[in-house]
């Protein structure tokens, strides 16, 4: 087989797809949790912070000199950063839940299959049996 023909029998694969598909959502979904933080969840946080701008927040290491800029240690965006993971984190948690649940719901069986029937064999053995127990 040739190799662009193996690579096509491996990107069509469902997990290949189902993988790209993943990606694609799971990178707007992170742009919308970005947004939710930096823009509705952070400003009413700084402002019951006493009008902090989590973006702004940074220490100086090293003070800016003629042209060289500052160096600074930004805090402000780490923490915003670590908020987008924990929701981020929260969402795929739930989502991974809920498909577990309903897996688990799909993999159930309703009742245990019942046990087989004795054959005519056994009922004769089984009658047998009995006939020598009343002797």
């Amino acid at each position: 087989m040739s190799l662009l023909k193996e690579f096509k029998a491996f990107a069509m694969r469902g997990n290949v797809v189902d993988l790209a598909v993943a990606v694609i959502i799971g990178g707007a979904f992170g742009k919308i949790v970005s947004s939710f933080v930096n823009d509705i969840l952070m400003p009413p946080l700084g402002v019951l912070l006493g009008g902090v701008d989590f973006k702004q927040l940074a220490l100086t290491i090293k003070a800016a000199v003629i042209e060289t800029p500052a160096v600074t240690w930004n805090y402000g965006m780490f923490i915003q950063n670590v908020i987008d993971f924990l929701i981020i984190a929260f969402a795929i948690f739930m989502m991974i839940k809920a498909m577990s649940a309903t897996k688990k719901k799909e993999e159930a069986p309703a009742e245990p299959p019942a046990p087989p029937a004795p054959t005519k064999d056994q009922e004769l053995l089984v009658e047998i049996r009995d006939l020598l127990k009343k002797k």
